[in-house]
């Protein structure tokens, strides 16, 4: 795989996390104070610089066949769960993800929580809500670039696409101060399950000693394949005139 490819498709990946939590910290800046947010940030970048410090020479000193069958895997599944969510949503039997809806609810959380102070940190509540928020997804950005750079012996790349997307994602909430309701992240969730699903096949295929044809142009074919799979899913699970409100129901139900 080139650069460029790798670039995008952490970049993609990235900016979706990016956006969840973007909206926690723009709830706890905006609703509590800024100084404690960003010191919550702060210690959350400080955890993450340090996973990855320690993961990134470790991971790379596994063989690359282990290490490919092991990453494989892991992608594999966790493009699935997006699949899934995403094609759930898209058909109604989830409901869609709203940044703007969530933005409200931890603004509401936020206004009820009580002030209190611990050391230096002056609105506990602000920082730990920030510290948790950008921890939690930067641990997935994490996770995506560690995993995607060491296979592609180009972690490099990998953080520049991670750090494109931060920064992007981060600039425009700064410039607009509100959460990326408008941006269509189900769809963007759905591209990124359909990559990551397609290279954690590919990767975990060769890491068991599969060689597949014309190597990494395996790809172009493979990329499409999951991702019309993935379409008729979405057609077969499509609401339908004619079936009844307690199919649907139920079918909610298990999906939840």
């Amino acid at each position: 795989m080139t650069a460029l490819p790798l670039i995008l498709t952490v970049f993609v990946a990235c900016a979706v996390e990016a956006i969840e939590a973007l909206t926690i910290v723009l709830a706890a800046g905006l609703t509590r104070e800024w100084r404690s947010t960003f010191q919550g940030m702060a210690a959350a970048l400080a955890v993450l610089a340090v996973i990855v410090a320690v993961l990134g020479p470790t991971i790379t000193l596994l063989p690359l066949t282990a290490l490919r069958l092991v990453v494989g895997a892991l992608l594999a599944i966790f493009g699935l769960q997006w699949l899934r969510k995403a094609i759930l949503r898209a058909t109604g039997h989830k409901s869609l993800h709203d940044e703007a809806s969530a933005y409200l609810r931890e603004v509401a959380a936020a206004k009820a929580a009580s002030a209190s102070s611990r050391g230096r940190v002056h609105d506990w509540y602000a920082f730990t809500l920030a510290f948790k928020g950008v921890l939690l997804e930067g641990l997935e950005v994490v996770f995506i670039v560690i995993t995607f750079g060491a296979n592609q012996h180009n972690v490099g790349a990998a953080v520049i696409g991670a750090a494109a997307a931060v920064a992007v994602v981060a600039v425009t909430g700064i410039a607009v101060r509100a959460p990326l309701a408008k941006v269509p992240e189900n769809a963007m969730k759905f591209a990124v399950g359909i990559m990551l699903t397609a290279f954690g096949i590919f990767w975990g295929a060769e890491g068991a000693g599969v060689s597949w044809p014309g190597h990494d142009a395996a790809l172009l074919v493979l990329v499409p394949v999951v991702a019309l799979v993935s379409l008729g899913y979405t057609v077969l699970l499509w609401p339908r005139p004619g079936r009844s409100q307690v199919a649907r129901s139920s079918e909610k139900a298990v999906s939840s």
